[in-house]
């Protein structure tokens, strides 16, 4: 235990270095959405080929994340983080350097390769953290991944209208070589590693139904939810997921073990990660679009790329501010408690939007109420997620929880569109459609809140980690 001390010593230092990193990630995430018309023109691409710049990267993220969640488990999450963000930082040069969708694509693919680095960071912090500074340095780290996908789509307007596209990336990448660098000095190696092997069989398995299931719902809307090519996409999802639970139930070192996915301190909270990734995808795409529509419509602001990402500050702020309390209250109440508040806040948010859009200041307001809920609840589910399973588990299970949410996001960005295409008339959606898909959303948010009903009170707040520690 000594070795471990003079590590623990400098944990804020390596708290910056992680925080640095997942930033980088979570700007990289949301930083394209605002561009996508911008890269469209400008590669002289379709707009179904532009959202694939959007696409690719959420595969990529999804099929890589548990994977090197895993081999962090073996080999060590240091090393692997230096990894991680090295092909974060060549993803980023490709994407910088494009000058043709295909370019574009690929780095965009490469760099979803990065979204390890969040269960990567958890497992460290876990590791290498005093037992009573966990909790908030989780859901510290947590936040960014909200704040981050905020502030990438307040910044994306000012940097395409006085710069261009490509510093969408160049500007990222000074931050990704820095993270990288400063985790190689700065962040020691984890002392808790698990000898054994990668089921390559059953990531492959993981990667097909996960790459059938994303494809289906990104592209649900151009090619029509009844085509023949969805269809077919959904049942190869239903086929591989089955295929991909037998092989890790019969491997001897399965990627994912199945019996702690069945823990329904596990289950529980990886359901409502799905929910509430649907409610913070659906605000970083309703809201914009919302406010961007012409005055002339009745009920839009008509403003501008840069205007409308202003209205997710108050989004951002409230990210911020309520992260650290949501780990102070891990600590002392349990994860639960934050968890049901960020769920409930969340819904709060989109009733007020389905009901009230007026003004902007109503918006302004679900906003703000949107930042909070997610500080909470996405804090927390880290957290619990963690106090849930052994400590050389850590990675593979943040990391599965990363793709939950992943996936519920792409289903609630998906749906919100789909709802709003239904609505068109003379090429502009309703205030009726968004006020549908505002409904829709408030609908699977209280669900998710129903979802964190289900999870176990803590015997005694800490418990875990403390068990953790000791082990």
């Amino acid at each position: 235990m000594s070795h471990a001390e003079p590590a623990r010593q400098h944990y804020t230092l390596t708290f910056a270095v992680l925080a640095l990193g997942g930033a980088a990630f979570a700007l990289l995430q949301s930083l394209v959405a605002p561009a996508l018309p911008t890269i469209q023109h400008d590669l002289h691409t379709s707009a179904t080929s532009a959202t694939w710049v959007l696409t690719a990267y959420l595969l990529s993220a999804a099929v890589f994340t548990p994977i090197i969640g895993r081999l962090g488990d073996m080999h060590g999450k240091e090393r692997m983080l230096v990894g991680v963000l090295g092909v974060l930082a060549a993803g980023t040069l490709i994407a910088a350097l494009a000058h043709s969708i295909g370019l574009m694509i690929l780095g965009r693919a490469v760099q979803g390769a990065g979204g390890a680095v969040f269960p990567l960071a958890f497992g460290i912090i876990r590791d290498e953290f005093p037992r009573e500074r966990v909790a908030t340095g989780i859901a510290l780290v947590s936040a960014i991944l909200g704040v981050g996908g905020g502030l990438g789509i307040v910044l994306a307007g000012p940097i395409v209208e006085h710069l261009s596209y490509h510093w969408l990336f160049w500007m990222p990448l000074v931050v990704v070589v820095a993270a990288a660098g400063l985790t190689h000095f700065f962040v020691p190696e984890s002392p808790i590693k698990t000898p054994g092997q990668v089921n390559w069989a059953g990531a492959g398995l993981l990667s097909a139904w996960l790459v059938c299931l994303l494809l289906g719902i990104s592209e649900g809307p151009s090619w029509g939810w009844g085509s023949l090519r969805i269809v077919a996409l959904l049942v190869a999802t239903a086929v591989f997921a089955v295929l991909w639970v037998r092989n890790e139930q019969r491997a001897a070192e399965p990627l994912v073990d199945m019996r702690m996915m069945r823990r329904r301190a596990v289950w529980t909270v990886n359901a409502t990660a799905i929910l509430l990734g649907a409610g913070m995808f659906s605000s970083f795409v309703l809201i914009p679009q919302f406010v961007q529509l012409p005055v002339s419509s009745g009920f839009g602001f008509g403003a501008s790329v840069t205007g409308a990402g202003l209205f997710l500050v108050p989004s951002t702020i409230g990210m911020l501010l309520v992260s650290p309390l949501a780990g102070r209250l891990s600590s002392t109440v349990g994860s639960r408690v934050p968890l049901l508040v960020g769920a409930l806040a969340s819904t709060a948010a989109f009733a007020l939007l389905a009901t009230a859009h007026e003004h902007r200041s109503e918006v302004y307001v679900a906003s703000g109420l949107m930042g909070i809920g997610i500080g909470f609840a996405f804090s927390a589910m880290a957290n619990l997620m963690v106090e849930a399973v052994r400590p050389d588990e850590t990675g593979v299970a943040t990391g599965m929880n990363t793709v939950m949410r992943t996936i519920g996001g792409s289903v609630g960005a998906q749906v919100g569109a789909s709802v709003l295409t239904a609505s068109v008339v003379h090429g502009l959606p309703t205030e009726r459609g968004f006020t549908l898909a505002f409904a829709i959303a408030a609908a699977a948010l209280f669900v998710s809140f129903v979802s964190a009903l289900a999870v176990p009170r803590p015997a005694r707040a800490g418990n875990s980690l403390a068990h953790a520690a000791a082990a």
